[in-house]
């Protein structure tokens, strides 16, 4: 009987003790959090304002390094004048794996879409929500609060190689400008001096031009 009655009192206090022990809580995981970025050094070259220590790639996108393996990326100053008043973004969902040259974001403006090209290869880890919400923020500031998303490259300093750097930058924006306006010379009321194409330029082309433009400019 005692032995009965010990196992019966051990049994009562691991029922008691469960009962008021407290539950483990499901562990919550914290949004992750974007840091703003800094805003660039900019200098102004034939007529272009040029971030440092910024890559393009061929296709008017950008990269700037923020760690051994992240890159904060968006669109060039060239894009955002071509397209004027960009009325929405589409960008790749985060958690995807995106090759350097592969479609990354779509710009609608005015009815007028295109698609733009990665700048290095890897996985989407965080969008700009607030770009998104408000595309005009894209336009305005693009190197700074108009990025688009930050991309974890393990390869960045290999894809870093394959874009446009230093130097190089200015002189390309300008060639890139006169090679448009050679394209356009039919429409010289559309042409404007100094470093940037004219403001909404692309939709007001006609649509042959229009396509002409887009694969010569954006690869696409």
């Amino acid at each position: 009987m005692s032995i009965l009655f010990a196992l019966l009192m051990f049994l009562l206090i691991v029922s008691v003790r469960y009962l008021i022990e407290p539950k483990d809580q499901p562990e919550v995981l914290e949004p992750v959090m974007v840091a703003r970025p800094q805003p660039p050094l900019v200098k102004r070259e034939y007529g272009f304002e040029i971030p440092q220590d910024y890559c393009f790639h061929l296709g008017h996108m950008w990269v700037m390094k923020q760690s051994a393996d992240d890159a904060r990326v968006g669109v060039d100053q060239f894009v955002t004048n071509l397209m004027g008043k960009i009325d929405h973004i589409e960008i790749r969902k985060p958690d995807r794996w995106v090759r350097q040259g592969q479609k990354l974001i779509t710009l609608t403006a005015e009815g007028t879409t295109i698609d733009l090209l990665s700048p290095v290869e890897g996985v989407v880890t965080a969008v700009n929500n607030d770009a998104l919400r408000d595309p005009s923020l894209v336009t305005k500031d693009p190197y700074n609060n108009g990025w688009i998303a930050i991309v974890k490259s393990p390869d960045l300093t290999v894809n870093q190689r394959n874009l446009i750097q230093g130097p190089m930058v200015a002189p390309w924006m300008q060639n890139n400008l006169s090679h448009l306006k050679s394209l356009i010379a039919p429409s010289p009321a559309l042409a404007q001096d100094g470093g940037v194409p004219i403001n909404g330029l692309l939709p007001r082309l006609a649509p042959e031009l229009r396509q002409k433009v887009v694969q010569e400019f954006f690869l696409s």
